[in-house]
C-alpha cells in the first residue's frame, strides 16, 4: 500500500493479523440461578484493521478496527444443545446480526507513553459504532515492538445497555447475564511494505 503522509512525515502502516491475534468477550451471570450457570467467554473470530504511526516515535497514531458480528463463538465447555441455544440467542436477539453485521472502532486521539525502547502504553480515544449506536470509547493498551511487528494487549469494559442491547436472559430471568461485559485483546499487527 505504501506509506501515508501526515504533515509531511511518512507514516508506517501495520495490518492487524487476525490469525495471530486473540479477541474475546467475557460475560457474567447473575440472577437467582447464577450459581448454577457460568460466565461465558465468546471469541471474536472475524476482524481486521490497521494502525498508522510515525515509525520511531509512534506519534500521530491512528487505529481503525472492524469486526463482523456473525463470527463469534462460545469458547466454554458446555453441552452441545446449550451452546447452540446460547449462540442462537446471541446472534438473533442480542447482537441482531442481520440488522447490524459489523462493529467498527476508529481512533480520534492516541497518546503514547514510552516505558522502554520497544515498550509503550497507548491511551486511545475514539468512536465505537456498535449495534446501530455510536459512542465515544477509550481504553489503554500495552504495545511491544518486535522487529517489524507490534504486539498490542489490553482490556476494557462495555455496557450493553449503552448500545441499545438488552442483556441475554433465560429461565424467566432467573438466570441472566450482567449488563457489563469485559473485552480482552491480544493483537498482532505486521508492518506493511
Amino acid at each position: 500500500m505504501g506509506a501515508a503522509t501526515q504533515r509531511g512525515l511518512a507514516l508506517a502502516k501495520f495490518a492487524i493479523d487476525p490469525d495471530a491475534s486473540r479477541f474475546t468477550v467475557q460475560a457474567f451471570a447473575t440472577g437467582l440461578l447464577s450459581s448454577f450457570g457460568h460466565n461465558p467467554t465468546v471469541g471474536i473470530r472475524d476482524f481486521d484493521g490497521e494502525i498508522e504511526c510515525e515509525p520511531d516515535t509512534f506519534a500521530n497514531a491512528h487505529l481503525r478496527l472492524t469486526l463482523r458480528t456473525k463470527a463469534m463463538d462460545v469458547l466454554d465447555e458446555m453441552k452441545r444443545d446449550d451452546r447452540e441455544k446460547l449462540e442462537q440467542e446471541m446472534y438473533g436477539k442480542v447482537l441482531e446480526i442481520d440488522r447490524f453485521p459489523t462493529a467498527t472502532f476508529e481512533s480520534k486521539e492516541i497518546t503514547v507513553q514510552k516505558l522502554g525502547e520497544d515498550l509503550l502504553v497507548a491511551h486511545v480515544k475514539g468512536e465505537l459504532q456498535f449495534h446501530g449506536t455510536s459512542r465515544e470509547h477509550g481504553f489503554d493498551a500495552r504495545v511491544t515492538r518486535i522487529g517489524t511487528m507490534l504486539r498490542i494487549s489490553g482490556q476494557f469494559p462495555l455496557k450493553q445497555s449503552e448500545y441499545g442491547i438488552k442483556p441475554f436472559s433465560f429461565a424467566g430471568g432467573a438466570l441472566k447475564l450482567k449488563d457489563e461485559l469485559k473485552f480482552n485483546f491480544e493483537l498482532v499487527a505486521r508492518k506493511e511494505e
